[in-house]
């Protein structure tokens, strides 16, 4: 077992812990389950009260269940779509929510969806049940589930809204806001936010409309006065979402994000974009001048798979640039992405 980088502090414990981590047949990751464990009993050692590890439990209970019902899933990509649960079928919201599953399942990606109704049922109406997963949360107030994957073993129910919100970021490659209340409002914001920060990765963000709808735009009317000219957020940060009210045009911005992006990595420090076909020489001659801004210590670089990825057999039929990134910029990196894609910027 790799050695923990976080134990108990109590030797003779620490050696328990590392006993019936060898009992268990695991991966090579057994020094990842040591710390868990060793946290789980270090919990309890500071007595802990009954509230706080109940959440503790319940949380790596959901997500461990969740991990599990996706692994079979992992290489298809999946667009999560949000929106109000309040939405009725005879909603044109709701039919252009169906209208957009079914074009996402025709481009063989699969949606994850609250499992409730409204929006969330018009996704996987649209999708199929098969090519549809509910993330679903316990509310007193709400249908507790869509009919459509009522009896689905992709359906997850989750008692917190946290591990819910870990699980839809994890899993999804792509996003889809239809118009809601605060929950949505709220995933809206915190995407942003995530993206902006870095805490998650570069993914397309899609505000979709109907025909004539003021929802999406009156927000980013808001968001241009009231935040972006007031200085609370860069110019660049425009670039993270596409609003729009046309499902091909939607469509089209996630699918697009990935038709030659394919993901990315921290190696040494540095950032690995890996996509299917690297740039001509004077194609990368034109990134450096254009995004000359981003990097620090060096230029970016076409480069074979590392070291590190080799040892994880890690994309290795892809691609490489290699960023020397700020890691701070990351609207602008978005901004390379579309780039590498060959496709104008968004913002």
């Amino acid at each position: 077992m790799k050695a923990p980088r976080f134990r108990t502090g109590d030797p003779e414990l620490d050696a328990q812990i590392a006993a019936l981590v060898d009992r268990v047949d695991g991966t090579v990751h057994d020094d990842l389950v040591f710390e868990m464990i060793a946290s789980a009993l270090l919990l309890d050692r500071d007595k802990a009260d009954r509230g706080d590890l109940k959440i503790a439990s319940a949380a790596i209970q959901e997500l461990r269940h969740a991990f599990a019902t996706f692994g079979p899933f992992r290489h298809v990509r999946k667009v999560g779509i949000f929106g109000s649960a309040r939405t009725h079928p005879d909603d044109p919201l709701y039919r252009q929510t169906v209208c957009f599953a079914e074009a996402m399942a025709r481009q063989d990606w699969m949606v994850i969806t609250g499992a409730g109704p409204g929006i969330m049922e018009a996704g996987i109406e649209g999708a199929g049940a098969d090519n549809a997963f509910g993330v679903a949360i316990r509310l007193p107030f709400e249908s507790p589930t869509t009919q459509f994957v009522a009896d689905d073993p992709k359906l997850m129910r989750f008692r917190y809204f946290f591990t819910r919100k870990v699980t839809f970021l994890k899993e999804s490659h792509a996003f889809a806001l239809l118009p809601g209340g605060f929950g949505t409002m709220d995933e809206a914001f915190e995407l942003l936010t995530l993206v902006q920060t870095g805490k998650a990765p570069p993914a397309p963000i899609v505000l979709l409309d109907v025909p004539g709808g003021t929802y999406w735009s009156t927000w980013r009317d808001f968001v241009q006065r009231e935040v972006l000219d007031r200085g609370y957020v860069s110019p660049h940060d425009l670039c993270f979402v596409r609003v729009t009210d046309d499902v091909d045009e939607a469509v089209d911005e996630i699918v697009g994000f990935y038709s030659n992006y394919q993901s990315q990595r921290f190696v040494g420090g540095r950032l690995v974009l890996r996509m299917r076909r690297a740039p001509r020489d004077d194609e990368l001659a034109a990134i450096n001048r254009d995004f000359a801004d981003i990097c620090v210590r060096g230029e970016i670089e076409q480069i074979a798979p590392t070291s590190a990825e080799v040892a994880d057999g890690d994309a290795l039929d892809l691609e490489r640039l290699r960023v020397p990134f700020d890691r701070r910029s990351y609207a602008r990196l978005r901004q390379l992405i579309d780039r590498v894609n060959g496709r104008s910027p968004l913002g």
